[in-house]
C-alpha cells in the first residue's frame, strides 16, 4: 500500500469532531513526510477548512458523501488507512468500513456504539482478515485509555510477578468536560435500535457480545452505588463502561486470553469518602436510573432530542475543551498479594480536546507498524502499547505506575 497516493484521510473533517481531528492533524499530525487529505460531502465545506486553518495551498481535499458507496470506494483505494468522524455510525458507517475492506484499507473511527460493532464484526471480521484490512473500533477517550490502560497495567504486573491480574479494576478519579450534539446522537440511535432488534438487545446486555463464541465468567454488575475499600472511596456506575469493557474483553481474546478465560473487568467513577461521597454516589445512580427510564421511552426520547440535548455540530467551545482533564486508576491485586497500579492521566475534555488528537496518534502508529494481520480490532489488538510514544507526545497522555500496595510475599 505504500505506493498509493495517501497515507491518511480524514473523512468527516467539517462536522464538529472532524474538524478538530483536521486541526490536530494540521498543527501537530501530518509532520515527517505523511501524505494526508482532507475529506467530507461538500468540497465549499472543504475549502473554507482548509483556509481556516491555514493549510498550505493545494492540501488534498475529496468531496464524497457517506452514503454514495463508489466514491467511498474511490476514496479508500487512494490511501493506505481513513480515519472517519462520521456518526452514529449504525446510521451510515457500514459503507465506508465495507469501502476500506474491499481495497484492504486500514480504519480507525470513534465508534462507542457496542451493538452496531458486534454487528460488524459478525458480518465483517472474516473478510477483513482476509484481504488484510485493519479495521480499528473506538480510538478516542473510548477506549485508548481504558483499553491500553488495562494492557500497560497487565505487563507492568507481570514484568514485577510473572504473573498477570486475573482481575482488573478501573476507577474513574477526573472527568471534566463537555458533551456534543454527536455524543448524544449516538446514544440515542443505539437506543432506538434495542427497542426494536432483539439482538442489538442481547449485545448490550452481554459484556462479551465483541467476542463472538466465547462465554466468559461473571462480570461486575454496575447498578449500585458501592464503597470500594482500596481506594477508601464511594463509586458509582460510569457512564462509558458498556463501551469499554467489551472494548477489553474483545482485546483480551485477539491477544489470545493471556490473562486467562476467567479474566474480570469493571469499571466505575469514584465518587470521593464519607458522607459526601455516598451522597453523591447514590444521587449518580438514581440520576442514572431517571434517565435510562426516560430514555427507554420513545416520546422521552423524542423530548429530549427536540429540546434538552445538543444537536448534531454543536459541543464544547474552545476554552472548555482546554480546561478539561481525566484521570483514571487501573488496578487489581497480583499473585504476591500486592497491589498493581496504573494512573491514566490526560489534558483537555476528554470526549473532544482530547479524542481529537487521540485517533491522530493512533492512525500514526498504525502507519509506522510493520505489516499485522486484518480484521475487526480493538486500539489494545491493533497498537498495543507501541501507541504510548504518541499519546505521550501528541495528545499529553501519560501512564503512570502507582507504587505497589499491600502485602509482599
Amino acid at each position: 500500500m505504500n505506493d498509493r497516493e495517501f497515507d491518511l484521510v480524514v473523512f468527516g473533517a467539517t462536522g464538529f469532531t472532524g474538524r478538530l481531528v483536521a486541526e490536530a492533524m494540521a498543527r501537530h499530525g501530518g509532520g515527517e513526510g505523511l501524505r494526508w487529505a482532507l475529506a467530507g460531502r461538500s468540497l465549499a465545506r472543504l475549502k473554507a477548512l482548509a483556509a481556516e486553518l491555514a493549510l498550505p495551498e493545494g492540501q488534498p481535499l475529496i468531496e464524497a458523501d457517506a452514503a454514495d458507496a463508489p466514491a467511498l470506494q474511490r476514496l479508500a483505494a487512494r490511501t493506505r488507512a481513513v480515519i472517519t468522524t462520521v456518526g452514529p455510525y449504525q446510521l451510515g458507517g457500514e459503507p465506508l468500513l465495507q469501502a476500506c475492506i474491499a481495497e484492504g484499507t486500514h480504519y480507525l473511527d470513534l465508534c462507542g456504539e457496542p451493538a452496531w460493532m458486534a454487528a460488524m464484526i459478525r458480518r465483517h471480521d472474516a473478510e477483513a482478515r482476509a484481504r488484510g484490512a485493519r479495521i480499528v473500533f473506538s480510538c478516542g477517550f473510548d477506549s485508548v485509555p481504558f483499553d491500553l490502560g488495562v494492557l500497560a497495567l497487565q505487563q507492568l504486573a507481570q514484568s514485577h510477578t510473572g504473573q498477570p491480574l486475573a482481575e482488573v479494576q478501573s476507577r474513574v478519579l477526573v472527568m471534566k468536560g463537555g458533551f456534543s450534539g454527536g455524543t448524544a446522537a449516538s446514544l440515542l440511535a443505539t437506543l432506538e435500535a434495542v427497542s426494536r432488534d432483539p439482538q442489538a438487545a442481547r449485545d448490550m446486555a452481554d459484556p462479551f457480545a465483541l467476542v463472538p463464541g466465547f462465554r466468559g465468567p461473571p462480570q461486575p454488575a454496575p447498578s449500585a452505588a458501592t464503597f470500594d475499600d482500596f481506594l477508601g472511596q464511594w463509586s458509582a456506575p460510569f457512564v462509558m463502561a458498556p463501551i469499554n469493557t467489551r472494548n477489553v474483553h474483545r482485546t483480551h481474546a485477539l491477544l489470545g486470553h493471556p490473562w486467562g478465560e476467567g479474566f474480570v473487568y469493571g469499571e466505575r467513577m469514584a465518587c470521593g469518602g464519607g458522607t459526601e461521597g455516598e451522597l453523591r454516589a447514590r444521587g449518580l445512580v438514581r440520576q442514572d436510573r431517571l434517565q435510562n427510564w426516560v430514555l427507554g421511552l420513545s416520546p422521552g426520547r423524542a423530548l429530549l432530542r427536540r429540546f434538552a440535548l445538543p444537536k448534531p455540530g454543536e459541543g464544547p467551545g474552545p476554552a472548555a475543551r482546554e480546561a478539561g482533564r481525566y484521570e483514571i486508576l487501573a488496578s487489581g491485586a497480583g499473585a504476591d498479594g500486592r497491589r498493581h497500579g496504573l494512573r491514566v492521566i490526560g489534558r483537555r475534555d476528554p470526549g473532544y480536546g482530547a479524542t481529537s488528537r487521540v485517533i491522530v496518534a493512533c492512525a500514526r502508529t498504525l502507519l509506522a507498524q510493520p505489516a499485522r494481520p486484518g480484521g475487526l480490532l480493538t486500539p489494545g489488538a491493533a497498537l498495543g502499547l507501541d501507541a504510548l510514544p504518541e499519546l505521550e507526545r501528541l495528545a499529553e497522555l501519560r501512564f503512570v505506575p502507582e507504587p505497589l500496595a499491600g502485602p509482599a510475599d
